[in-house]
Protein backbone atom coordinates (compact mmCIF):
# COMPACT_ATOMS: atom_id res chain seq x y z
CA UNK A 1 0.00 0.00 0.00
CA UNK A 2 1.59 3.17 -0.87
CA UNK A 3 0.91 6.53 1.53
CA UNK A 4 0.89 9.87 -0.92
CA UNK A 5 1.72 13.37 -0.15
CA UNK A 6 0.57 16.39 -2.47
CA UNK A 7 1.36 19.75 -2.51
CA UNK A 8 -1.19 21.49 -0.59
CA UNK A 9 -0.28 24.97 -2.69
CA UNK A 10 -0.51 23.10 -6.07
CA UNK A 11 -2.56 20.34 -5.54
CA UNK A 12 1.06 18.26 -7.42
CA UNK A 13 2.28 14.43 -6.11
CA UNK A 14 5.00 15.28 -3.98
CA UNK A 15 6.03 11.49 -2.66
CA UNK A 16 4.85 8.50 -2.58
CA UNK A 17 6.16 5.98 0.04
CA UNK A 18 5.23 2.50 0.77
CA UNK A 19 3.48 1.47 4.09
CA UNK A 20 5.56 -0.73 6.64
CA UNK A 21 4.44 -4.49 6.35
CA UNK A 22 4.12 -6.35 9.14
CA UNK A 23 7.13 -8.37 9.51
CA UNK A 24 9.02 -4.51 9.54
CA UNK A 25 6.85 -3.20 12.43
CA UNK A 26 7.97 -6.61 14.54
CA UNK A 27 11.63 -5.72 13.82
CA UNK A 28 11.32 -1.60 14.70
CA UNK A 29 9.46 -3.30 17.80
CA UNK A 30 11.84 -5.60 18.88
CA UNK A 31 14.36 -2.80 18.29
CA UNK A 32 12.96 -0.23 20.56
CA UNK A 33 12.62 -2.80 24.06
CA UNK A 34 16.41 -3.82 23.30
CA UNK A 35 17.21 -0.02 22.89
CA UNK A 36 15.06 1.17 25.57
CA UNK A 37 16.12 -1.22 28.68
CA UNK A 38 19.69 -0.40 27.46
CA UNK A 39 18.39 3.88 27.98
CA UNK A 40 17.20 3.49 30.91
CA UNK A 41 20.06 1.81 32.67
CA UNK A 42 21.84 5.06 32.24
CA UNK A 43 21.04 7.99 34.72
CA UNK A 44 18.75 10.96 33.96
CA UNK A 45 22.21 13.57 33.37
CA UNK A 46 23.60 10.83 30.97
CA UNK A 47 20.31 11.32 28.65
CA UNK A 48 20.51 14.73 28.72
CA UNK A 49 23.51 14.72 27.69
CA UNK A 50 22.78 12.07 24.71
CA UNK A 51 20.14 14.55 23.74
CA UNK A 52 22.02 17.85 23.90
CA UNK A 53 23.51 18.04 20.49
CA UNK A 54 19.79 18.01 19.09
CA UNK A 55 18.94 21.34 19.84
CA UNK A 56 22.05 22.37 17.86
CA UNK A 57 21.10 20.07 14.70
CA UNK A 58 17.75 21.43 14.89
CA UNK A 59 19.15 25.17 14.02
CA UNK A 60 21.85 23.99 11.72
CA UNK A 61 19.00 22.17 9.64
CA UNK A 62 16.34 24.68 9.90
CA UNK A 63 16.09 25.91 6.88
CA UNK A 64 15.59 22.12 5.29
CA UNK A 65 13.36 21.53 8.35
CA UNK A 66 10.93 24.50 7.57
CA UNK A 67 10.93 23.60 3.83
CA UNK A 68 10.07 20.55 4.50
CA UNK A 69 7.13 21.06 6.75
CA UNK A 70 5.70 24.03 4.32
CA UNK A 71 5.90 22.12 1.34
CA UNK A 72 4.45 19.02 2.79
CA UNK A 73 1.47 20.80 4.86
CA UNK A 74 1.41 24.42 3.61
CA UNK A 75 2.12 26.63 6.79
CA UNK A 76 3.92 30.09 5.59
CA UNK A 77 7.46 29.33 5.65
CA UNK A 78 8.51 32.22 8.21
CA UNK A 79 6.01 30.02 10.59
CA UNK A 80 8.03 26.18 9.66
CA UNK A 81 11.10 28.58 10.53
CA UNK A 82 9.88 29.47 13.72
CA UNK A 83 8.84 26.04 14.47
CA UNK A 84 11.89 24.43 13.92
CA UNK A 85 13.46 27.21 16.23
CA UNK A 86 11.42 26.42 18.96
CA UNK A 87 11.67 22.78 18.95
CA UNK A 88 15.35 23.88 19.68
CA UNK A 89 14.35 25.83 22.64
CA UNK A 90 12.55 22.43 24.02
CA UNK A 91 15.37 20.59 23.47
CA UNK A 92 17.59 22.76 25.66
CA UNK A 93 14.55 23.39 28.07
CA UNK A 94 14.44 19.65 29.03
CA UNK A 95 17.99 19.17 28.96
CA UNK A 96 18.40 21.56 31.60
CA UNK A 97 15.89 21.17 33.30
CA UNK A 98 14.70 17.35 33.25
CA UNK A 99 16.97 16.21 36.33
CA UNK A 100 14.79 18.77 38.47
CA UNK A 101 11.43 17.86 37.31
CA UNK A 102 12.38 13.92 37.88
CA UNK A 103 13.76 14.20 41.04
CA UNK A 104 13.83 11.75 43.60
CA UNK A 105 11.71 13.36 46.82
CA UNK A 106 11.42 12.14 50.43
CA UNK A 107 8.66 12.29 52.31
CA UNK A 108 8.74 11.88 56.25
CA UNK A 109 7.02 9.25 57.84
CA UNK A 110 7.49 6.31 60.81
CA UNK A 111 9.88 4.34 58.18
CA UNK A 112 13.57 5.19 58.57
CA UNK A 113 13.09 6.22 54.93
CA UNK A 114 11.09 7.07 52.74
CA UNK A 115 9.25 8.88 49.61
CA UNK A 116 8.93 8.39 45.79
CA UNK A 117 11.37 8.06 42.61
CA UNK A 118 10.41 8.49 39.24
CA UNK A 119 11.18 5.22 37.06
CA UNK A 120 10.34 4.98 32.73
CA UNK A 121 7.31 2.77 31.79
CA UNK A 122 9.01 1.69 28.44
CA UNK A 123 8.39 2.32 24.79
CA UNK A 124 5.61 4.59 24.14
CA UNK A 125 3.37 5.29 21.23
CA UNK A 126 3.09 8.97 19.70
CA UNK A 127 0.13 8.84 17.48
CA UNK A 128 0.84 12.97 16.00
CA UNK A 129 -0.88 15.14 13.88
CA UNK A 130 0.08 17.11 10.49
CA UNK A 131 -0.28 20.82 11.91
CA UNK A 132 2.60 20.97 13.67
CA UNK A 133 4.84 18.02 12.41
CA UNK A 134 8.12 18.77 14.07
CA UNK A 135 6.64 20.37 17.22
CA UNK A 136 4.09 18.53 18.20
CA UNK A 137 6.28 15.16 17.93
CA UNK A 138 9.32 16.51 19.79
CA UNK A 139 7.29 18.56 23.02
CA UNK A 140 5.64 14.96 23.81
CA UNK A 141 9.33 12.93 22.72
CA UNK A 142 11.73 15.53 24.47
CA UNK A 143 10.53 15.03 27.85
CA UNK A 144 9.39 11.27 27.07
CA UNK A 145 12.74 10.07 26.45
CA UNK A 146 14.43 12.08 29.27
CA UNK A 147 12.53 9.95 31.44
CA UNK A 148 13.97 7.25 30.48
CA UNK A 149 11.54 6.25 27.50
CA UNK A 150 11.32 4.84 24.11
CA UNK A 151 9.22 6.34 21.45
CA UNK A 152 7.57 4.87 18.28
CA UNK A 153 6.40 7.39 15.79
CA UNK A 154 2.47 7.11 13.98
CA UNK A 155 2.85 10.45 12.01
CA UNK A 156 -0.33 11.68 10.23
CA UNK A 157 -0.46 10.22 6.31
CA UNK A 158 0.26 13.62 5.04
CA UNK A 159 3.61 14.43 6.47
CA UNK A 160 5.77 11.25 6.52
CA UNK A 161 8.81 13.11 4.89
CA UNK A 162 9.07 15.19 8.29
CA UNK A 163 8.58 11.55 10.30
CA UNK A 164 11.41 10.12 8.80
CA UNK A 165 13.47 13.21 8.79
CA UNK A 166 12.68 13.35 12.40
CA UNK A 167 13.85 9.84 12.55
CA UNK A 168 16.66 10.42 11.17
CA UNK A 169 17.53 13.44 13.40
CA UNK A 170 17.39 11.17 16.40
CA UNK A 171 20.15 8.72 14.68
CA UNK A 172 22.43 12.00 13.68
CA UNK A 173 22.33 12.96 17.52
CA UNK A 174 23.69 9.95 18.31
CA UNK A 175 20.86 8.39 19.95
CA UNK A 176 20.75 4.07 20.14
CA UNK A 177 19.27 2.88 17.49
CA UNK A 178 15.44 1.84 17.52
CA UNK A 179 15.16 4.12 20.47
CA UNK A 180 13.30 6.33 18.25
CA UNK A 181 11.19 5.37 15.34
CA UNK A 182 8.91 5.50 13.19
CA UNK A 183 6.31 3.56 11.49
CA UNK A 184 4.94 4.42 8.26
CA UNK A 185 0.98 2.85 8.66
CA UNK A 186 -2.55 3.83 8.16
CA UNK A 187 -4.42 5.26 10.72
CA UNK A 188 -6.40 1.75 11.46
CA UNK A 189 -2.83 0.42 12.23
CA UNK A 190 -2.63 2.12 15.47
CA UNK A 191 -5.40 -0.31 17.33
CA UNK A 192 -3.22 -3.34 16.95
CA UNK A 193 0.40 -1.20 18.25
CA UNK A 194 -1.96 -0.09 21.47
CA UNK A 195 -2.79 -3.29 22.60
CA UNK A 196 1.00 -5.01 21.74
CA UNK A 197 2.30 -5.70 25.18
CA UNK A 198 5.82 -3.86 24.15
CA UNK A 199 3.74 -0.70 24.24
CA UNK A 200 3.27 1.03 27.46
CA UNK A 201 1.48 4.22 26.70
CA UNK A 202 0.30 6.09 24.23
CA UNK A 203 0.17 9.61 23.33
CA UNK A 204 -1.71 11.57 20.92
CA UNK A 205 -2.83 14.78 19.39
CA UNK A 206 -5.50 14.86 17.22
CA UNK A 207 -9.38 15.26 16.85
CA UNK A 208 -11.99 14.60 18.98
CA UNK A 209 -13.34 11.56 17.06
CA UNK A 210 -9.74 9.87 16.85
CA UNK A 211 -9.03 10.64 20.45
CA UNK A 212 -12.30 9.05 22.33
CA UNK A 213 -11.53 5.59 19.98
CA UNK A 214 -7.49 5.91 21.05
CA UNK A 215 -8.76 6.77 24.56
CA UNK A 216 -10.92 3.55 24.87
CA UNK A 217 -8.82 1.41 22.82
CA UNK A 218 -5.51 2.49 25.73
CA UNK A 219 -8.63 2.08 28.42
CA UNK A 220 -9.33 -1.56 27.19
CA UNK A 221 -5.64 -2.27 27.42
CA UNK A 222 -5.19 -0.36 30.30
CA UNK A 223 -2.31 1.46 29.24
CA UNK A 224 -1.82 5.30 30.10
CA UNK A 225 -2.67 7.93 27.48
CA UNK A 226 -2.38 11.85 27.21
CA UNK A 227 -5.32 13.10 24.65
CA UNK A 228 -4.67 16.67 23.47
CA UNK A 229 -7.66 16.88 20.97
CA UNK A 230 -9.92 19.35 19.75
CA UNK A 231 -10.59 23.33 20.60
CA UNK A 232 -13.06 25.65 20.19
CA UNK A 233 -10.99 28.50 22.47
CA UNK A 234 -13.02 31.43 23.32
CA UNK A 235 -11.46 35.17 22.51
CA UNK A 236 -13.30 37.24 25.22
CA UNK A 237 -13.22 40.93 24.58
CA UNK A 238 -14.39 43.26 27.58
CA UNK A 239 -15.66 46.31 27.96
CA UNK A 240 -12.89 47.88 29.48
CA UNK A 241 -10.07 45.91 26.80
CA UNK A 242 -7.92 47.77 24.23
CA UNK A 243 -10.14 47.16 21.16
CA UNK A 244 -7.77 48.18 18.23
CA UNK A 245 -4.93 45.94 20.08
CA UNK A 246 -7.29 42.97 20.80
CA UNK A 247 -8.98 43.01 17.28
CA UNK A 248 -5.01 42.82 16.01
CA UNK A 249 -3.82 40.12 17.75
CA UNK A 250 -6.97 38.28 17.16
CA UNK A 251 -6.12 38.10 13.71
CA UNK A 252 -2.82 36.55 14.15
CA UNK A 253 -4.92 34.04 16.70
CA UNK A 254 -6.97 33.11 14.16
CA UNK A 255 -5.35 32.77 11.44
CA UNK A 256 -1.67 31.41 12.76
CA UNK A 257 -0.86 28.15 11.01
CA UNK A 258 -3.43 28.71 8.07
CA UNK A 259 -6.07 28.63 11.17
CA UNK A 260 -5.18 25.09 11.94
CA UNK A 261 -4.19 24.66 15.19
CA UNK A 262 -6.37 23.28 18.01
CA UNK A 263 -5.88 26.08 20.14
CA UNK A 264 -6.18 28.67 17.59
CA UNK A 265 -8.91 31.51 18.88
CA UNK A 266 -12.04 30.41 17.30
CA UNK A 267 -15.12 31.83 18.81
CA UNK A 268 -14.56 35.61 19.38
CA UNK A 269 -17.19 36.63 22.36
CA UNK A 270 -17.37 40.81 22.77
CA UNK A 271 -19.39 42.48 25.20
CA UNK A 272 -21.90 44.80 23.42
CA UNK A 273 -20.33 48.13 23.95
CA UNK A 274 -17.14 46.94 22.29
CA UNK A 275 -18.54 44.75 19.43
CA UNK A 276 -18.99 46.66 16.14
CA UNK A 277 -15.64 48.44 16.77
CA UNK A 278 -14.06 44.95 17.47
CA UNK A 279 -15.71 44.00 14.11
CA UNK A 280 -14.94 46.55 12.15
CA UNK A 281 -10.47 46.31 13.30
CA UNK A 282 -10.91 42.44 12.90
CA UNK A 283 -12.04 42.48 9.22
CA UNK A 284 -9.81 45.15 8.63
CA UNK A 285 -6.55 43.36 9.93
CA UNK A 286 -7.75 39.51 8.28
CA UNK A 287 -8.37 41.89 4.92
CA UNK A 288 -4.53 43.27 5.49
CA UNK A 289 -2.93 39.74 5.82
CA UNK A 290 -0.86 38.09 2.10
CA UNK A 291 -2.28 35.43 0.71
CA UNK A 292 -0.07 33.49 -1.57
CA UNK A 293 2.81 30.78 -2.05
CA UNK A 294 3.44 29.50 1.37
CA UNK A 295 7.34 29.58 0.47
CA UNK A 296 7.33 32.97 0.04
CA UNK A 297 8.98 34.35 3.30
CA UNK A 298 6.23 37.64 3.06
CA UNK A 299 3.22 35.18 2.83
CA UNK A 300 1.16 35.45 6.12
CA UNK A 301 -1.91 32.46 4.89
CA UNK A 302 -0.97 29.92 3.06
CA UNK A 303 -3.24 27.14 1.91
CA UNK A 304 -4.80 24.63 3.91
CA UNK A 305 -3.20 21.32 4.87
CA UNK A 306 -5.43 19.13 2.13
CA UNK A 307 -8.55 19.90 -0.13
CA UNK A 308 -10.54 17.83 1.73
CA UNK A 309 -9.90 19.86 5.20
CA UNK A 310 -10.82 23.31 2.93
CA UNK A 311 -13.50 21.57 1.89
CA UNK A 312 -15.37 20.31 5.11
CA UNK A 313 -14.77 23.57 6.76
CA UNK A 314 -16.39 25.49 4.11
CA UNK A 315 -19.24 23.15 4.57
CA UNK A 316 -19.27 24.38 8.33
CA UNK A 317 -19.45 28.32 7.20
CA UNK A 318 -22.63 27.75 5.20
CA UNK A 319 -24.29 25.53 7.63
CA UNK A 320 -23.38 28.31 10.07
CA UNK A 321 -24.59 30.64 7.65
CA UNK A 322 -28.00 28.98 6.62
CA UNK A 323 -29.10 28.76 10.25
CA UNK A 324 -28.92 33.03 9.96
CA UNK A 325 -25.07 34.10 10.59
CA UNK A 326 -23.87 37.12 8.16
CA UNK A 327 -20.62 37.23 6.64
CA UNK A 328 -18.24 40.30 7.38
CA UNK A 329 -15.59 38.68 5.16
CA UNK A 330 -15.16 35.95 2.87
CA UNK A 331 -16.77 32.43 2.96
CA UNK A 332 -16.10 32.08 -0.52
CA UNK A 333 -13.56 29.55 -2.12
CA UNK A 334 -11.87 30.96 -5.09
CA UNK A 335 -10.98 28.70 -8.57
CA UNK A 336 -7.66 27.71 -8.78
CA UNK A 337 -5.05 25.20 -7.79
CA UNK A 338 -4.40 24.51 -4.48
CA UNK A 339 -6.45 24.11 -1.06
CA UNK A 340 -6.74 27.69 -0.44
CA UNK A 341 -9.59 29.17 2.10
CA UNK A 342 -9.96 33.11 2.78
CA UNK A 343 -10.06 34.78 6.08
CA UNK A 344 -13.49 34.32 7.27
CA UNK A 345 -15.76 36.44 9.61
CA UNK A 346 -19.05 35.57 10.30
CA UNK A 347 -21.24 37.80 13.23
CA UNK A 348 -24.59 37.30 14.60
CA UNK A 349 -23.23 33.59 16.04
CA UNK A 350 -25.46 32.18 18.99
CA UNK A 351 -25.53 28.59 20.58
CA UNK A 352 -26.54 25.91 18.63
CA UNK A 353 -25.17 26.84 15.00
CA UNK A 354 -22.36 25.40 13.73
CA UNK A 355 -19.62 27.63 13.87
CA UNK A 356 -19.99 27.59 17.68
CA UNK A 357 -20.78 24.53 18.25
CA UNK A 358 -17.94 22.56 16.52
CA UNK A 359 -14.50 23.17 16.21
CA UNK A 360 -13.67 24.86 12.67
CA UNK A 361 -10.35 24.00 11.74
CA UNK A 362 -9.02 26.53 9.13
CA UNK A 363 -9.09 30.58 9.19
CA UNK A 364 -12.61 30.84 9.67
CA UNK A 365 -13.75 32.93 13.11
CA UNK A 366 -16.95 33.37 14.60
CA UNK A 367 -18.20 36.88 16.63
CA UNK A 368 -20.62 36.18 19.25
CA UNK A 369 -22.31 39.27 21.16
CA UNK A 370 -22.08 39.12 24.84
CA UNK A 371 -24.56 41.57 26.78
CA UNK A 372 -22.50 41.62 29.78
CA UNK A 373 -19.31 40.25 31.49
CA UNK A 374 -21.06 37.36 32.88
CA UNK A 375 -22.64 36.70 29.74
CA UNK A 376 -19.48 36.25 27.95
CA UNK A 377 -17.49 33.89 30.88
CA UNK A 378 -21.35 31.55 30.07
CA UNK A 379 -20.98 31.65 26.33
CA UNK A 380 -17.40 30.45 26.76
CA UNK A 381 -18.33 27.97 28.56
CA UNK A 382 -21.28 26.86 26.58
CA UNK A 383 -19.01 24.61 24.10
CA UNK A 384 -17.69 20.58 24.69
CA UNK A 385 -14.54 21.83 24.38
CA UNK A 386 -12.15 23.49 27.03
CA UNK A 387 -8.82 24.08 25.73
CA UNK A 388 -7.50 27.34 25.42
CA UNK A 389 -9.03 31.29 26.03
CA UNK A 390 -8.33 34.09 26.21
CA UNK A 391 -9.38 37.34 28.42
CA UNK A 392 -8.91 41.01 26.96
CA UNK A 393 -9.56 43.75 29.54
CA UNK A 394 -7.67 46.57 31.50
CA UNK A 395 -8.17 44.98 34.57
CA UNK A 396 -5.49 42.23 35.11
CA UNK A 397 -7.03 41.25 38.44
CA UNK A 398 -10.40 40.94 37.19
CA UNK A 399 -8.48 38.94 33.88
CA UNK A 400 -7.18 36.29 36.38
CA UNK A 401 -10.36 36.28 38.74
CA UNK A 402 -12.90 35.87 35.34
CA UNK A 403 -9.89 33.10 34.38
CA UNK A 404 -10.83 30.71 36.99
CA UNK A 405 -14.29 30.48 36.09
CA UNK A 406 -13.12 29.45 32.53
CA UNK A 407 -13.62 25.63 31.91
CA UNK A 408 -10.60 25.30 29.70
CA UNK A 409 -6.82 23.95 30.54
CA UNK A 410 -5.31 27.21 29.84
CA UNK A 411 -6.23 30.80 29.98
CA UNK A 412 -3.97 33.85 28.71
CA UNK A 413 -4.89 37.66 29.90
CA UNK A 414 -4.00 40.37 26.82
CA UNK A 415 -2.58 37.76 24.46
CA UNK A 416 -3.43 34.76 22.94
CA UNK A 417 -3.19 31.28 23.97
CA UNK A 418 -0.03 29.33 22.88
CA UNK A 419 2.84 26.71 24.42
CA UNK A 420 5.92 27.36 26.06
CA UNK A 421 7.94 23.88 27.34
CA UNK A 422 8.38 25.73 30.45
CA UNK A 423 4.44 25.38 31.03
CA UNK A 424 1.83 22.81 31.00
CA UNK A 425 -0.48 22.05 28.17
CA UNK A 426 -3.95 20.48 27.71
CA UNK A 427 -7.24 20.65 28.30
CA UNK A 428 -10.35 19.43 29.64
CA UNK A 429 -13.83 18.12 28.57
CA UNK A 430 -14.10 17.13 25.25
CA UNK A 431 -10.21 18.42 24.44
CA UNK A 432 -8.72 15.65 26.64
CA UNK A 433 -6.80 15.04 29.38
CA UNK A 434 -3.35 14.93 30.55
CA UNK A 435 -0.77 17.65 30.29
CA UNK A 436 2.49 18.15 28.06
CA UNK A 437 5.43 20.22 28.41
CA UNK A 438 6.71 21.17 31.94
CA UNK A 439 6.89 19.66 34.71
CA UNK A 440 3.76 17.95 34.53
CA UNK A 441 4.14 16.54 30.94
CA UNK A 442 7.63 15.07 31.59
CA UNK A 443 5.98 12.87 34.26
CA UNK A 444 2.83 11.71 32.09
CA UNK A 445 5.14 8.21 31.34
CA UNK A 446 6.72 7.61 34.53
CA UNK A 447 5.96 5.33 37.20
CA UNK A 448 5.89 7.00 40.58
CA UNK A 449 7.31 4.21 42.78
CA UNK A 450 7.20 4.57 46.80
CA UNK A 451 10.21 4.07 48.54
CA UNK A 452 9.88 2.61 52.48
CA UNK A 453 12.58 0.89 54.37
CA UNK A 454 12.20 0.18 57.71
Amino acid sequence: MAIETLNPATGELLTKYEAYGQSKIESILKAAVGAQKSWASQNIDQRATALAPMANLLRARVDEYALLMTTEMGKPISQSIAEVLKCATCVDHYVENGARYLQEGAVPTSAQRSGFRYLPLGVILGVMPWNYPFWQLLRFAIPTLIAGNGVVLKHASNVPGSALALEQLMLDTGLPEGLFSTVLIEGSGVIPLIHDNRIAGVSLTGSEGVGRRIGSEAGQALKPAVLELGGSDPFIVLADADVSAAAKAAATARTLNNGQSCIAAKRFIVVESAHDEFISEFVSALSALKVGDPTDPSTQLGPMARADLRNELHEQVLQTIQTGAKIALGAKVESGPGAFYPATVLTGVTPGMTGFDEELFGPAGVVVKASTTNDAISLANSSRYGLGSSIWTADVEQGLHLGAQLETGMVFVNDFVRSDPALPFGGVKASGYGREMGSHGILEFVNTQTIWVA
